[in-house]
């Protein structure tokens, strides 16, 4: 009797949430991805040959202060609450480049702003962002020591 029962409320729960589950159009999200992150990927070839042209440095420089630009836009459109939004539309198209990271770090400051700059702001600037450096900085050893044992050697 009691399985019966059981049974009967897991039937009627799926049913809710196959009513009340959003419909997603999977391939128009990957499209627009697609395409905006590859507006991104243009403005940053148009803010590298801007800075070649601007200052005179070499690519290296110019891709640098880019990376820079982009990090800064990122943080701010992220204070001034719109960036979200934005995301919301794009999808990864803008989450997957360095804006993503620059947006992850700026999020999670803004939501403890009001504890002040160090307990605030300040402790929990790299919530998120502290995970992914310590992850790529330990996956960056072990596989520098992996090549070494195999012998790859220096570059």
């Amino acid at each position: 009797m009691l399985l019966v029962v059981k049974k009967m409320k897991n039937k009627k729960y799926e049913e809710i949430i196959q009513k009340h589950r959003p419909n997603e159009n999977r391939e128009s999200h990957y499209i627009v991805a697609f395409l905006i992150g590859g507006l991104v990927g243009a403005l940053a070839e148009i803010l590298i040959r801007f800075y070649l042209m601007m200052f005179h440095v070499s690519q290296a420089e110019a891709s640098v202060f880019m990376i820079v630009t982009l990090i800064f836009f990122a943080t701010l459109f992220t204070a001034l609450g719109f960036f979200d939004k934005w995301v919301n539309f794009a999808r990864c198209g803008l989450l997957i480049p360095i804006t993503g990271f620059a947006h992850s770090m700026m999020s999670a400051s803004l939501e403890y702003k009001t504890e002040g700059l160090v307990y605030g702001i300040g402790s929990n600037a790299f919530k998120l962002a502290g995970t992914v450096i310590v992850y790529g900085v330990v996956s960056a050893w072990t596989f520098g020591i992996i090549r070494l044992i195999i012998g790859g050697g220096a570059l």
